[in-house]
This record gives structure tokens, C-alpha cells and sequence, in this order.
């Protein structure tokens, strides 16, 4: 797309479609499920918040275009954001029904191989579209440390609480903002803290059977981690 003298290139709609896709799905969760004041606030407050910073990292963009991966990525937001509405609300004492929380969060998780998938196959890839991937995985894990934090202890917390963590460490460290070589492990391990964060929240497991599913989670990612901040360490300039 050639830009006008002047002017911005347009933004294709798609974070516009995702802010609909949400309030559709807080409407659908209300009337179901009641979702209450606190859902809705917790859910269009998320709906805001990424469409804003998805329509400026769009603007930001080399390609400043939506790809067809990218609208995969805005379905699981869609569907993340209705997690962190069921999450806030049973917060704010409505109780969320775990199989609806847990059927919401595997399909986001079962997306998560499908936007790579299509990224792959329509020659589509972008940093743009891992970023944004990566941004949604991180928070559906940070959401879902909070809802079990309760029943599980408060320690869960760091697993949702890492990487923001390593972020906001790589602004007083700038070797820390490096860029990191790809890694099938690093991946496996992301994959491994939702889904051991899912299967916990459908509480049928037993609280021992989650604590150590949840515990061995937490030991992978700390690893995952570790090795990153040391190879850091080492290429440092």
C-alpha cells in the first residue's frame, strides 16, 4: 500500500473487528453466565487496551497491514479477554464456571498452533505477528496464575509474573533486551505453563495432582529462563 503525501497508511480493521468479536462474546457471557460489573469492566478494559496497542504497533509496522495469521492471533485475544472477564468476575465474587474457563483457554491454546500454521503456509510471517502471538500467550498464562492463586497459594503468581518481570528488568539492564536465538525448548516450555495452567483451573484433577503439574511447570520455566538470562550474559557487548 503507497501512502498519500502526507499521510499515514491506512490500518486494515482488524484490531476495530476484535473490539466487536469481544463485546459480543461479553454479551454472550452475560446473558449466559451473568457475567456482572466486574467481568465486563475486566473485559472491555482488555479489549481497549490491546486494540489500542495493536493499532499502534500496526501504524509502527513495516507492512502495515493485518495478515491473515494475525486475525488467528485476534480470535485467541478475543477469547483470552473473555478469560480475564470470567477471572475478574469470580474475583469480584462470582463464582466463573470452570468448564466454561477452561474450554475458552484451550481453544485460545489450540489456536496458538494454528496462527503459526498459517503464518507458515500464506508465506505471512512477520515480527509484528510473533510479537502480537507471544503478548496473548503471555497473558492468558498471567490470567490464569491469578485465578488459581487462591487455591493454590500465591506462589503461583511468579509463573504469570516471569516474563513481565524480564521485561521490566531489561530496562534497567540492556543487555537483557537483546535479541534471543530461536528455541523449539523455549517454545515447548511456554506451551507447557498453559496447559498445565489449564488443566489445573478445570479443578478435577485433586489440589496434589495440581500442585505438582503446576509446581514442575513453574521449575520449567525458571530453567527456560535461566538459560536465556545466561546466554545473554555471555553475548553481551
Amino acid at each position: 500500500m503507497i501512502a498519500e503525501r502526507g499521510r499515514q497508511p491506512a490500518v486494515l480493521p482488524g484490531p476495530a473487528v476484535g473490539a466487536g468479536a469481544q463485546l459480543v462474546q461479553l454479551s454472550l457471557l452475560s446473558i449466559g453466565w451473568g457475567l456482572g460489573p466486574v467481568g465486563w469492566l475486566a473485559g472491555i478494559t482488555y479489549g481497549l487496551i490491546s486494540s489500542a496497542l495493536l493499532t499502534s504497533a500496526l501504524r509502527r509496522s513495516p507492512a502495515g497491514r493485518f495478515g491473515p495469521a494475525d486475525a488467528v492471533t485476534l480470535g485467541r485475544s478475543t477469547l483470552v479477554g473473555s478469560v480475564t472477564a470470567l477471572v475478574a468476575a469470580d474475583l469480584g465474587g462470582t463464582s466463573a464456571v470452570p468448564a466454561l474457563l477452561v474450554s475458552l483457554a484451550t481453544v485460545a491454546l489450540i489456536l496458538d498452533a494454528v496462527d503459526g500454521w498459517v503464518a507458515r503456509r500464506t508465506a505471512t510471517t512477520s515480527e509484528l505477528g510473533a510479537r502480537f502471538d507471544m503478548e496473548v500467550d503471555a497473558f492468558l498464562i498471567a490470567v490464569l496464575s491469578v485465578y488459581l492463586a487462591p487455591s493454590l497459594g500465591a506462589w503461583v503468581l511468579v509463573i504469570g509474573a516471569m516474563r513481565y518481570a524480564f521485561v521490566g528488568a531489561g530496562w534497567a539492564l540492556p543487555w537483557l533486551r537483546a535479541l534471543l536465538p530461536p528455541s523449539i525448548a523455549r517454545k515447548v516450555v511456554a506451551a507447557v505453563q498453559g496447559i498445565a495452567l489449564t488443566a489445573a483451573s478445570a479443578d478435577v484433577l485433586g489440589r496434589p495432582l495440581e500442585l505438582v503439574l503446576v509446581g514442575l511447570a513453574l521449575a520449567l520455566l525458571v530453567w527456560s529462563f535461566g538459560r536465556d538470562v545466561a546466554w545473554l550474559w555471555r553475548v553481551r557487548s
